[in-house]
Parts: C-alpha cells; structure tokens; sequence
C-alpha cells in the first residue's frame, strides 16, 4: 500500500497549488501486426482539468517499436511488428502539464495476429517405398505442415496438386486426408505402370486479413513414392511353340530342344527350375538349363505314336507373394523320326484284322481253276505284306520268281508300309489243268532302301481245279443307271442286267455280287435275279459324291465270272435351302430411297429348280413400305422414308424380313433381317408456342430479366431439333439479349434480358416501348425455310439506378517481370454517376495463355484482386516459358445499389510476363565420334560439332560457345592442359543454336592420344547462365602414316590425287588424308632394289570410330579388293609401306664413327687431366691439415672461437672461415675444419685422405662425434669420420628401418671452426 501512497502526493502537491495533474484513461491497446513502418498506431489520451498543454512521451524495454508526437500525443510505428515473435509489447508512457510533477503509467499493446505465415512443411524430404500390391486405401505416407498463425489462418488443408509422370492419367492415384496422410486411391504395377512418382502436396491455411485484404496462404512439397517390385508374376515361357525332331535308335543323352523361361518380375528375379509333367516319357529335362535329352532308347515303331507330347513346368525357386509357387507350363511337341530299320514280312491275314506282333509266315497256298481270266486273283490266298518303317523308308517292291512266274503277276508291284498282295492270272493259256495240276510261285518283296536286310521271300502253293470252259458274259461292258439322291433302301436302279451261260447244270447257274466291297456300304444286288438295289439311302448326297462306279460280277456254278461296269449317277432332289451372304444393316437419310441387294445361294444342282431362288417380303409392320424384285433380291422402298413418322422408341430403325426360297419340291427357304436405321435430316421449321409475346421490364436493372419465348422443332435428333433464338436488329434491339435454353428434345426456350451493359432510362424512351422481332432459327440448317419469327413487345416501366463501370483512365494491359516479387502491381479505377456508391471489384474468371495455346490453370494464385481494384503479384512461381499472357476477367459492383444490376459489364485486363534470365543453356546429347589427323589438319578446319538451346527468349536465348578447357590424354605418358588449341564458331540453326569446332593453331602430330575439350554454353542474359559439355577428339598420330611409292612422277600423282583416293577410300572404307606428295629424289631412299620410284604419297587412313589403318593392313586390303587394285596399278603404284623415316648414309654412318673416336680421345685427355689437378690437391690438403693440427695443439677453444657464425651468411667472425657445405644438414650439425680459401670446394670430404692422430685423451680439445640424443657423449673410439657420418645420416633411409627424429648427428672440435671442404 506504501508505493500507492506515493502516488498520491503528487496529487495532495497539486491540491495544495491549485493546479490539477493530468492523468491517462487508456491501459491496453491493440495493433495488427500488418500495420506499415509510418502509420498511425493509436495515440495517447490523458485528461487535464485544467486544460492545461500537455506533452505526451513512451519509455521501456519495447519503445523503439513506436515514436510518439509529443504534442499531439499521436504514436507511430517505426519497426515492423511480428506477432509470433513478440505478441505483447509493454511501454511505459508519459504525460506531463509542465506544471505538476510528470504522470506514467504502464501501457500494454496486444498485437494482433494477421494472415502473414504460409503452412510450413516439416521433416522434408518426403519418400516413401510403397510396395506394388498395397490395396486401395492403403496410407503411404503422412506429411505436416503447421502454421504460426491463430484461428482459422492456422487451421492447414493438404491437397494433391499434381502427379509426375503423367499427371492428367495419375492425378487421381493419390489423395490426401485432413490429418496430412497420403492414402492409395488406385492400384499399382511396377512392371506395368511407373516405378516412381512425385507427389506435389499443397497445403493451403485457412485465410484471413492482411494489408486489408483477405488473403489465404500456402505452400508446397514433394513426396517421393518408389514402387517396389513384388513377386507377383508367374514365369513365362519364350519362343513357344516348341516343336523338336530326333531320330529313332539315336544314343542317349542326345541333346533334343531347349525350353527357357524368365521370371516376368523385373525388379525381383527369382532363378526359374524346370521339371516334366510326366515321368512315364523317354525323355529328361535339366533342372537349370531347361535342355530336354533323350533317356531312353527310341524306336518309333514301339510308341503309342511317333508324336510325343511333353508338358514342361517352369518353377521359380521361392514363394510368391501369395506364398504359392509361381509356376508355368509349356507344351513341347517332339517328332520321332523314321530310321530304315525293318524288313518288310508277310502274314496270313486280311487287313484291317492283321497282328503283326506274330511271327511272319513264308509258305502260303491258294486254289485256281483253269483258264482263269488274265488278272484274276487266286481264291483262297491271303496274304499281307508288312513294312513297320515309315515312308520312303518303309516302301519295298514286289516280284514273283520260280518256275511258274510267267503265268502269274502280283499286285500291286510296290507296296508303302503296309498293302494286301494279291497274286493274279496273267497268262490264261499257261494255267491248265490237264497240263498240270500244281503250280509254285516265289513272292519277293524287296526293300530297295536297306542294303543290309532287303528282301524276304513268300512260297505260293497254286492247286488248279478243273471247270467248265465257259464264263457268263454280260450284254453290255459298261450299264449307265441313275437314281434320286436320298432315296430309301431298297431302291431299285435296273431289272434287266443279267449275265448269259451256255453251259448247263451247275456250271451255267450265275449268281450275282457287286465289287469292290467298299461299294456294299451304298449298294446291293439280288443274287439270283441280278438286280441293282439302294443298300443305305443316308450315303446317297449329289453334293458330296455325285457319281459312283461298281463292278456287277456273275459267277457260275464253276466259280467262273464276267463282269460289267456300272456307272451310278445321282440326281438332285431338294435337300439344301438357301442360303445368304452376310448380315444387312444399310442407313440412309430421310426422304432418300432405299435400295439393297440380297446376296444368297443354294448348294443344290446348278441350273434347276432346286437351287433357282426366289425373293419375297414377309409380313410385318413395315413390309408395306417396302418392295423386293423376286428374281434379283433388290430390295427398295416404296418411297421417301420419315423418321418423324417413327416411333421415336425405335431410334429410327426399321427391320423388314425378307424370305428367299427355292423353287424345289418340296420349296425350302431362308428368312434374313435386314435393318433400315433412318438418319435424320433437317425437313422440319421451328413453330413458336404463341403467336406474339408481351412483357414488362423496369429501367435500370441492367442485364434483367425480361420474359421467355418457347418454340417447337419436330425433327428427332439433337442436331436437327436444335433451336437458337436470335433477335432481328432493328427497333431497340440492341438494348437486349437473347440466350436459347433447352427444355426437352426439340423444345427450346429463349430467355430475353436486358443487356448487362445497357441501362434503360425511362425518361429518354418515347415511347417506352420496345417492338422486337425474335427468330428462332434451326441450327441444323441455314434454310430459310428453318428461320420462323415472331414479335415481342418489352413495356419498359419507371424505376431510378444507375451501374458502376470501369474507368476509361483504367490500365486494360499491365506489364511484369516472371521473377516480380509479391507485392502491389498496380491499381484499377471504376466509376459510377450515381452520387453514394461503394464500388467493389470481383474477380470473375482467369485464362492462362502461352503464345496462341490455352496454359490451363498454371497461372491461377498468381495474382490477386483486391475489392478495391488493387492488383497484386501473389506468388513466386510465375514462369514465362509456361506461361506468358494472364487474362483476368473482372466486375464492379455497386453495393449500394437499390435496383437494377449493381454490377458492370465484364472487362478483361491483360497482364503480360516479361522473360528473365532463369534457364541456363541445355546441351544436347553427343553421340558422334570425332576424329582429327593433326599432320593434315590446318587451321579453321571443323572437327566437331556440339548443340545446345535455351528456354529464354531475345538476348537471354542467344547462346554463344566458348573452349572452357582443353585437356590431351596421352595413351602412355602424363596428361596435359592446352590453350590456343582449338576455336568455336557459334551459329544458330532453327531453335538450336550449333558450335563448331575448329583447330586454332597447328597441332602435334607425333602424340598419341585424345584431345579432351570443355566447351561452354553462355546466354546473353544478365548475369548471364552458362553450362559446359565435355567431347573426345581423338587424334590419328604420325605412327600411322602410310608411304605409297608410284612410278609416276609428282605432277601425275598430284592430278590424280582424287582417283587415287576414290580407289583407297573403295578398298579400305576409310578416310584418306593425303599428308604429302613428293619426289621420289627428295623422299628418303627405299631399301627394297624394286622400288625404283618417281614419286611417294604420304597419307593416312583413319575410320569414323578414330580408329586408323597401319601399313599391312592397308595392304591386305587393297590387295583382296580387285577393283581398287587395278585402278591403282594403273595409276602407278608399286610399293606400300609404313611411313618414310630418314636413315643414314654409308657416308653419314663413318663420319659419325670417326666423331665419336675424336670425342673418346678429348674425353680421356680430360680425365687425365682431372686426375693430376685432384692429386696434387690432395697432397696439398694433407700438409695443411697437419700444420692446423699443431698450431691447434697449442690453443685452447675459446681462443679459436672468437664469436658466433654471422647470420644469414656462409662465414665465421673469426680469421679464416669457409663456406659450409651445400647440404641439408641438421642444425647441431657443426663440422670443424679450417683451410685457406685456396682449398677445392668440389671435394666431398676434405679429410678422405689426410689421416691425423687425435691428440690424447682427456686433452681440452680432443673432438668427438656424438650421435644419438642431444648432450650425449660418444666414446672416443667409437667416433666416425665426420663428414661420411653427416652424409650418411642424410642418406634416405630404408622403409624397413625408420629414422628416431629424436637422433641428431654433432661434431664438436674445439680445434676447429669450420666445415671446410
């Protein structure tokens, strides 16, 4: 209570003055964080009785935020306020009258919060490995983005803006929940669809106010989603089918076919093991290779057949994810080949109830009567002749032998695989009972194909029987019958076909029988009587088989025949009914005739009733409308069809059945559907529901609804029936609009409203009404006939307002750059003649253009209307290569207005994206090789090309090249960094823009290697972007030059240069680059005696790929090309060989042998010389180092050692010092010799040979080498020579024994004060 007692007296001071202290009425004030440095933040009020001038003033921690006018007591901001940094501000303000004491009091800001934080993201990167068979709903991932702003600008919404790839199929593959969680909204497929996909998440806050305008915040991120490769799929099969062929009796193990499979998941491959279905097989399959081998021994007449199928499962090793095995099969079909392996036997037997599993037989018997006919078989003999090899390989030839083969021949003569042989008469004269009763033949069969094993031999046994002389004969040779197909058994084809006898008794009774015996299954014949029957009817079909031929046979009572020829033909009868080609379906538009042909046929015989067609309409609802021509089947209409006159349920299709019938007895026929859809045509006019209309508008309601007009059309399709209304200029109509809506099919409306940008005053309508004329207008047609008017009178009553409108002053077109940072752009201005008016701007839609193509909805967010016709850049993502031209389409309104549209018409204001440097240059892909043949390559001359484009446009697009760096790799040896090598000239091309290499001085031919270059891409943006593209050029060096001697002379070689170059170029497919042609006096001398030239070409022979030719090479071919060899030798060539190489002359090689004996004489005298002068240097060393040892003796050390070395210098402060010796030593290192300075600075060790006692020991000057650690004494006798010891602790040493850095090497000679040498 005391500190509220102080503030008091002030007050009781005041009282006692009679002057009242001012004091505050305020403690908390509020401020929006968005308030701008300079305005007004609130001011500060105190109250005075008095009256009295009062001068505000602000202190504390958080003042610097505000200046305050003293005077007024108004506060400004003067630093930018951040409510999620500092949401309070305390102050303390002041008040004073400059009468009382000075009042404070603590004020409290509260800054409010305004809409100025997007949603951040957090943890990014996003990714996440989605498996391929996550189901539908499945959650993939879960994003956050929070927000530091309050309310509802806090509160985030995530949205799926875009997929990648294809964002138009993908779009819907993903969604967003509320919480951030990305949830499966479709299947994927990693082998099928996309293995990876970028999501673009918006996340949008909930809006709020900032800088006076509502604005709503947001931000994006990307999510990674890789598809992992599941084992879903089954393996499969390749290059099915699989069909093989492999000999009978080949040996096992024989390698048949390879089957392979591949496991069809390609991010997870599992190895695929193959196994046979069937174990029963005579084959075997390798579990890994899928190789099929043979396993058995094969003999293909022992299969059950020659074709065997085999089933081959192809397993992956591991589970699916199904945990089933993934398995597949394949069919593989493998022939089993004939070998010529069997004799063909003979068996007792009748085909087809042959066992050829039993033994053959090789002695048969038959009977014959006497004077049988020439080829009449023998009774009684069966016999079958049996190869079981297949084809060629189981065809063989049949002969008779023995004594009685020339009465007899068999039949048939060759026989494939298997064949009845029958043995028959073939000289009647010869088979005669009374001259012999017994006959013997030898049957052969020979198989021609089996050297080895080729014949087998039947003994026919042929007992003759005695008969009559006599055979029934028949009338005629060949009996012409016919009969009615179908005809039921019993039939009778003839009566009067018998045989005649003359002989009596048994030998003249004849029977009768048909032949061959396949012709039973159709015919018959009466035994006695001869007569001809149908046996099974059902065979009897004219248009499968329409003529059949029998032998009728007549036996007597002595087995003896005749026999005759029937030839059976078969008549029609009316079996088959007609039947038509393909299916009708003809469209055809209204009023239009009709006319189809029906296609139809009948398989009976040509030419007869039986297939003679016959067309006619059956009854239906619209036969009447049509006709059909009975003989041709054109089927036309009666007239003009109308789909209106349809039943609109039929969608304009009619069906008319036609009937084709034959004209058979009895008729068979067909029925056909064949469907007429009716198209629909424009035949019918618009007709108005009333004859004229009458309405009542009021004035200034711009753009207000008037009233409607309605029409009719009556033809049935939408583009047909389509009404649009349209208004007749003239008599006010352009105060009006007219828009056609749809009520039903071919039912339109025509909504009449004033114009939204037309305002009707009353007061300057005389007379206040409008006459309109109002058309409805099919679309379908621009036929008159289809325009119908009608009138509309619009009655305009009294009402006063007034629309906004757009300021003619108003920016229509506004210019920025695509990197403009959010802020203000530039600001609109409406009008309105009324006198109160709030005007608003709305923004009504917004169009994206690039060029003359529609962007889409790319531009959208980025600029923003504010009500006040403020327009501001809302983003940072503007791009002018996606999109360079924003139409914004946009309002005013009129919030005050009472009646009437309180908006203005649409306006559209352009904003046009300025470019800017942002897209560096974009090289293409290098995929040339190219090469360079330094010897040959002039300066300027192209040897590689590079392209680059940029996305920019004008100067920030011109790309110009430039060698960054330029970099030969030897192929044996060090690389090295060029300049000057090489040029570019840049060129544009189209929207590319190309860079050609060049050489820019003369290049090494002799290196082997490639030329590395780094060029640059540099647009003429500020600052300019630039890229670098790195190419090989690689070089052809002179190792490959190639001499080419001709024998004729320069000039003849330098005129046919191109011929001999198109023949080089035609043999060897390269380039030729001629290096040099010379005379053959100047080049060096060849050594073969043939080559007796005039002339030599150098040249080289590189390919496209960098690789060159040598000399052999370029040899063989030429030499295996005939052509270019001729050419050449006609131009003159004779010799190739490597490239010429100077080589010394008899001459040259004993001069540089005499040379070589004067320089060994010089150089010996020198070394004698040397070796006097080192002599008698050393004789003198000697003597004056043992004249420094005795005067030494007499001087103690500190006498000698008159000071220290003189830094920076090789000398001693005392008399006599030398330079010390040019090596690295370490610095204890002291060496003490003295000489004059006539000793020889080129000796190693001044005292190699100078040999001198050390005085005694324990004398004051006895030296000592010390080595090891500093002040370490070495014993005398131990010591080395000083010099070799401080080389050889220079020496490298061995990696195996590393120098103690810790061991230093020191002499010290009281003696001595030099290191002379």
């Amino acid at each position: 209570m005391a500190w509220r007692l102080l503030l008091l007296l002030p007050l009781f001071s005041v009282a006692v003055s009679g002057n009242t202290a001012p004091s505050f009425t305020m403690t908390i004030v509020q401020v929006a964080e968005d308030l701008p440095v300079g305005a007004n933040a609130f001011n500060l009020t105190a109250t005075d009785a008095d009256n009295d001038r009062l001068l505000y003033g602000m202190s504390g921690q958080d003042a610097y935020y505000f200046s305050v006018n003293a005077a007024t007591g108004e506060v400004l901001l003067a630093a930018s306020l951040d409510r999620e940094t500092k949401a309070r501000l305390s102050v303390i303000v002041t008040v004073t009258d400059q009468i009382n004491t000075q009042v404070t009091g603590k004020l409290t800001i509260f800054v409010d919060d305004r809409n100025d934080n997007p949603p951040i993201f957090q943890k990014q990167p996003y990714t996440a490995d989605v498996p391929e068979s996550s189901p539908r709903g499945a959650f993939i991932f879960a994003v956050l983005a929070t927000d530091q702003d309050l309310g509802v600008a806090a509160r985030v919404q995530y949205a799926v803006v875009a997929v990648t790839p294809d964002d138009i199929k993908n779009h819907q593959l993903f969604y967003v929940l509320p919480n951030g969680t990305v949830v499966l909204n479709g299947s994927l497929s990693y082998n099928n669809q996309s293995t990876y996909y970028q999501i673009k998440i918006n996340a949008t806050d909930g809006g709020g106010q900032l800088d006076g305008a509502f604005v709503q915040q947001s931000s994006v991120a990307f999510l990674s989603v890789n598809v992992l490769d599941q084992p879903d799929l089954a393996p499969q099969f390749l290059n099915e089918p699989y069909v093989a062929w492999v000999p009978e009796n080949c040996p096992l193990g024989t390698p048949v076919l390879t089957v392979s499979a591949i496991d069809r998941d390609k991010g997870v491959n599992f190895a695929v093991n193959y196994s046979l279905t069937d174990a029963s097989v005579p084959f075997a399959i390798n579990l890994t290779t899928g190789t099929i081998t043979v396993s058995r021994a094969l003999d293909r007449e022992q299969l059950l057949s020659e074709e065997v199928l085999l089933t081959v499962l192809a397993q992956e090793e591991q589970l699916d994810i199904y945990n089933q095995v993934a398995q597949a099969s394949a069919t593989v079909t493998i022939q089993v080949t004939d070998v010529n392996d069997n004799t063909p036997q003979f068996y007792a037997c009748e085909l087809p109830s042959c066992d050829f599993t039993a033994s053959p037989q090789s002695n048969f018997s038959a009977s014959l009567e006497e004077h049988s006919s020439a080829r009449v078989p023998m009774g009684g003999l069966r016999i079958v002749a049996h190869d079981p090899d297949k084809g060629v390989n189981g065809t063989f030839e049949l002969r008779l032998q023995g004594p009685d083969a020339t009465s007899f021949s068999v039949s048939p003569a060759r026989i494939t695989g298997t064949g009845a042989v029958q043995v028959l008469v073939k000289d009647p004269s010869t088979v005669d009972y009374e001259r012999v009763r017994v006959m013997t033949v030898e049957i052969v069969a020979n198989d021609t194909g089996n050297a080895l094993n080729c014949c087998s031999v039947a003994t026919v046994t042929i007992q003759l029987l005695d008969t009559n002389d006599h055979s029934p004969v028949f009338a005629q040779s060949v009996y012409k019958l016919r009969v009615l197909e179908n005809s039921p058994a019993g039939t009778p084809l003839s009566s009067n076909i018998t045989a005649t006898d003359p002989d009596s008794g048994d030998f003249g009774r004849i029977s009768y029988q048909l032949l061959p015996e396949s012709i039973l299954d159709v015919f018959a014949v009466n035994a006695t009587s001869g007569q001809v029957l149908v046996r099974n009817g059902s065979w009897l079909d004219r248009e499968s088989r329409s003529v059949y031929y029998a032998t009728l046979q007549a036996v007597d009572g002595g087995n003896l025949t005749g026999s005759t020829l029937l030839e059976i033909t078969l008549d029609d009868a009316n079996d088959n009914a007609p039947l038509v080609s393909g299916a009708y379906n003809v469209f055809v538009s209204e009023g239009q005739d009709v006319s189809v042909q029906i296609q139809a046929f009948d398989n009976d015989e040509p030419g007869t009733n039986n297939s003679h067609l016959h067309f006619q309409l059956e009854p239906g609802p619209f036969s009447a409308n049509f006709t059909i021509q009975p003989e041709a089947g054109v089927l036309r209409s009666r007239g003009p069809l109308d789909l209106e006159a349809l039943d609109r349920a039929l969608q304009g299709k009619v069906v008319v059945t036609v009937r084709v019938q034959d004209l058979g007895v009895p008729p068979l026929s067909t029925l056909v559907n064949v469907t007429v859809t009716v198209e629909d045509v424009n035949d019918n006019a618009p007709v108005f529901l009333q004859d004229s209309y009458n309405f009542s508008v009021r004035e200034g309601l711009a753009g207000a609804f008037v009233g409607s007009v309605e029409a009719e059309d009556a033809d049935q399709t939408e583009v047909h029936h389509r009404i649009s209304f349209q208004l007749v200029s003239g008599g006010g109509s352009g105060s009006f609009l007219l828009r056609s809506v749809r009520l039903g099919p071919g039912h339109y409306q025509g909504n009449l409203s004033l114009d939204p940008d037309v305002a009707l005053d009353y007061e300057r309508l005389r007379p206040a009404l409008f006459i309109l004329t109002v058309q409805a207008e099919n679309t379908g047609s621009g036929d008159a006939l289809n325009v119908v008017p009608t009138t509309v009178r619009v009655q305009v009553l009294d009402v006063n307002d007034e629309p906004p409108s757009l300021a003619p002053d108003s920016p229509q077109d506004l210019s920025v750059a695509e990197d403009t940072p959010p802020g203000l752009l530039a600001t609109l201005q409406a009008s309105d003649p009324d006198t109160d008016h709030s005007l608003r701007f709305q923004e009504l839609a917004v169009a994206c253009h690039k060029g003359a193509a529609d962007a889409g909805r790319l531009c959208q967010g980025w600029f923003y209307l504010a009500p006040n016709g403020s327009v501001f850049v809302n983003s940072s993502q503007m791009d002018y290569e996606q999109c360079d031209l924003v139409t914004i389409t946009l309002r005013v309104e009129d919030t005050r207005t009472e009646e009437g549209s309180p908006y203005s018409s649409n306006e559209t204001l352009r904003i046009l994206i300025g470019d800017v440097n942002d897209n560096a240059p974009e090289f293409l892909p290098i995929k040339d090789t190219f090469v360079v043949v330094p010897e040959v390559a002039p300066v300027d001359l192209p040897v590689a090309v590079v392209k680059a484009r940029d996305s920019d446009t004008g100067l920030q697009g011109m790309i110009t090249f430039a060698i960054a760096e330029v970099a030969f790799l030897q192929d044996n040896g060090p690389n090295q960094t060029l300049s000057s090598v090489f040029k570019v000239a840049t060129a544009p091309e189209g929207d590319l823009y190309v860079g050609s290499i060049q050489v820019a001085s003369n290049l090494d031919g002799s290196s082997k290697g490639r030329y590395q270059v780094t060029v640059e891409a540099k647009d003429g943006g500020t600052p300019p972007l630039s890229s670098r593209a790195v190419l090989d050029i690689f070089t052809v060096d002179q190792s490959y030059r190639i001499r080419l001697v001709f024998s004729a002379p320069v000039s003849e070689v330098q005129d046919n240069t191109d011929k001999i170059k198109a023949a080089l170029t035609m043999a060897t497919k390269t380039t030729v680059y001629v290096a040099a042609i010379q005379s053959a006096v100047d080049a060096p001398q060849a050594k073969s005696p043939r080559a007796q030239a005039k002339s030599a070409m150098e040249a080289y022979f590189v390919y496209s790929n960098g690789t060159a030719l040598g000399a052999n090479q370029l040899s063989i071919l030429v030499q295996s090309h005939q052509q270019a060899l001729t050419e050449l030798l006609q131009l003159g060539l004779t010799i190739i060989g490597p490239g010429a190489v100077a080589e010394p002359s008899k001459e040259n090689q004993l001069i540089g042998v005499i040379a070589g004996l004067a320089g060994g004489l010089v150089l010996l005298l020198l070394v004698m010389i040397l070796a006097l002068v080192a002599t008698s240097r050393s004789y003198r060393r000697k003597l004056k180092a043992t004249k420094a040892l005795k005067a030494a003796s007499t001087l103690t050390a500190g006498a000698v050692q008159q000071g220290p070395a003189i830094p920076g210098t090789n000398k001693y402060n005392a008399e006599g010092a030398n330079p010390i010796l040019n090596l690295v030593l370490d610095p204890p290192a002291d060496l003490g010799f003295d000489e004059d300075a006539s000793s020889d600075s080129n000796s190693m060790n001044s005292l190699d040979e100078n040999t001198v006692d050390d005085p005694a020991e324990g004398s004051p000057i006895a030296p000592a080498l010390q080595r090891g650690r500093p002040g370490t004494l070495e014993q005398p006798g131990s010591r080395e020579e000083p010099l070799a010891a401080a080389l050889q602790d220079h020496r490298p040493n061995p990696a195996s024994q590393p120098r103690d850095p810790s061991v230093t090497f020191t002499f010290s000679n009281p003696c001595l004060d030099t290191t002379d040498l």
